[in-house]
């Protein structure tokens, strides 16, 4: 018996085809359109990430171009995409006394050099003595039955760096990741991400003219790892004991009745 021409395997596999490519668009419009509007997909010229604990320890993530760095801290590093690029100088700029450079890796986008540094610190307090801190101010510490972090950004150098590139669109991010959960911020409502993650974002533009920008958080005095584990050993607490009921009651029918004397 013929094949049918729309049921052979070549139209088959065409079909099969067709609709990948069309997933494909479809998954990649999506991702467009949802990096437009999600601010962790966003392409900062200068970002930091900070990973708070709730002793005041943390570990701040800088990602920067060496331009920015220059323009808003004045650090003397090269703008030029052909330079290099002393590593002991970076280190140098953003080390100080409470504040440890954990690591510097280096990378390049948009024809400038970018650099991601991690530091690590026993308290948010230390943080100005720092040079991308030096102007700003923080606040950490009990408010009432909570915890609260504020940031206030203070005035940036605005050190001229001539033509690197910039269009005038360039952002910066501040993404804080708080250890327990979120009960006030004052972000934007769309930029508590994931129930524990902060966004402020400003113009490049803005930040070099000043702009003043405070971002401050109060959160539970209970990081959210402990009551995770807290409900998981509950869970497992609350199983087991309804596996023990069970073969109690399975155990107990299965017992023969005594005999009954007549």
């Amino acid at each position: 018996m013929p094949v049918s021409r729309s049921h052979s395997p070549s139209n088959r596999a065409a079909r099969l085809k067709w609709t990948a490519v069309v997933v494909c668009v479809v998954l990649a419009v999506a991702g467009a359109l949802l990096g437009l509007r999600s601010p962790m997909l966003h392409q900062y010229e200068y970002q930091e990430d900070v990973y708070l604990a709730l002793d005041g320890s943390a570990s701040v993530y800088i990602s920067a171009s060496l331009p920015a760095l220059v323009a808003l801290y004045g650090m003397d590093l090269p703008v030029d995409p052909a330079s290099s690029v002393d590593r002991a100088k970076i280190r140098e700029a953003f080390g100080a006394p409470g504040v440890s450079v954990a690591a510097i890796s280096l990378w390049r986008r948009s024809g400038r050099r970018f650099v991601t540094v991690r530091l690590d610190t026993g308290g948010m307090r230390s943080l100005p003595a720092a040079a991308p801190f030096s102007a700003d101010t923080f606040e950490f510490g009990p408010a009432g039955a909570r915890y609260r972090l504020v940031e206030r950004l203070g005035p940036p150098v605005n050190r001229p760096v001539g033509s690197v590139g910039w269009t005038g669109r360039e952002l910066i991010g501040f993404r804080w990741h708080i250890p327990s959960r979120v009960e006030y911020h004052n972000s934007r409502p769309e930029n508590l991400l994931r129930g524990n993650i902060l966004v402020w974002e400003q113009p490049l533009t803005s930040r070099l003219a000043g702009v003043p920008l405070q971002m401050e958080v109060e959160m539970q005095p209970q990081s959210i790892l402990h009551g995770a584990l807290w409900l998981f050993a509950t869970s497992v607490f609350s199983a087991l004991a309804v596996v023990a009921l069970i073969l109690w009651w399975v155990v107990g029918r299965g017992k023969p009745g005594r005999a009954v004397r007549t």
